[in-house]
């Protein structure tokens, strides 16, 4: 583990953050959405304290990766939506930083995900005056 942070720790002092470490660092952010839970994490027991090491292994398997979802959304989410959030989650967080997705292929993903949650786009107006009661003004 430390010769992981010391490769992190080389990577941004020497100025290699690139287009594909930010893709890693967005695969941890939505990992981090997903479980409700941080990224470095010492209070948890030792297995855990890592997010990264401890859910790539549950989100490899489709049965398994519920387990990882945030408890406190109490299965209030849609299924499908949540894996393929899950399993582009799993492909930031490659190792090899070319096998990453593009970012534009990040939004291109997330996109359809979108409609699962947005509120419908109808608006109602309740009034308590009968529309025979309304008068409209002349428009100069």
């Amino acid at each position: 583990m430390f010769e992981k942070i010391d490769n992190i720790i080389i990577c941004c002092c020497a100025g290699h953050l690139t287009p594909r470490s930010d893709v890693y660092s967005f695969g941890v952010v939505l990992l981090e959405l997903l479980t409700g839970r941080k990224s470095l994490d010492k209070l948890r027991p030792a297995r855990e304290q890592n997010l990264t090491e401890w859910a790539i292994p549950l989100l490899k398997e489709k049965k398994k990766f519920l387990n990882i979802i945030d408890p406190r959304l109490d299965g209030d989410y849609p299924i499908k939506a949540v894996h393929k959030a899950a399993m582009l989650s799993y492909h930031c967080l490659n190792r090899n930083p070319k096998a990453r997705p593009l970012m534009r292929d990040i939004v291109d993903s997330l996109e359809p995900l979108q409609a699962h949650t947005e509120a419908p786009k109808t608006l109602t107006i309740i009034s308590d005056v009968p529309e025979s009661g309304l008068k409209m003004k002349d428009a100069k």
